[in-house]
């Protein structure tokens, strides 16, 4: 198994993301802010949601499969229920890169949607954020991954 650190850095060399479940109302929304910060790092970032047609002034796609020219590598951002038809979506296209965004609390972490991604050979990341690691990491985030391992909500394998 992979270390976390490692699954995450691996994750982050990637240059096109999209984030789903990003919300119409940001306000206290994890999703939003993995999408602001991405794409403040330059990263090349796609908002998914299939309610919103803009997020954070930005296009916002209704899949996956809409997004031009694909993506590298989808955080999930959405409900727990809705993280395993994602990752049915990004599976049906061939992107293996998958992270299930939880900082504190449930979050998007599905078992079942984590079971289907090590079964199809994806890699997943269930639990913890992105923003928690490498480039995208601010000191905040990163005592909440200290916290997060501590606890449970960051994995310490993949």
């Amino acid at each position: 198994m992979t270390t976390v650190s490692d699954a995450a850095h691996e994750f982050l060399s990637h240059r096109r993301f999209a984030v789903a479940g990003v919300s119409r109302h940001p306000a206290g929304h994890g999703g939003n802010v993995v999408y602001q910060r991405l794409r403040s790092r330059g990263y090349t970032v796609f908002a998914v949601n299939p309610n919103a047609e803009t997020v954070e002034g930005d296009p916002c796609y209704p899949s996956l499969a809409a997004i031009p020219g694909g993506v590298d590598v989808v955080v999930i951002a959405t409900p727990p229920a809705a993280a395993e038809s994602v990752a049915r979506d990004a599976a049906a296209l061939g992107i293996t890169r998958i992270w299930m965004h939880r900082a504190f609390g449930g979050g998007s972490v599905s078992d079942a949607a984590a079971d289907f991604c090590r079964r199809q050979g994806m890699t997943v990341i269930a639990g913890g954020c992105p923003l928690m690691f490498g480039p995208t990491a601010d000191l905040g985030h990163r005592c909440m991954a200290w916290v997060g391992r501590l606890t449970g909500t960051v994995p310490r394998r993949v």
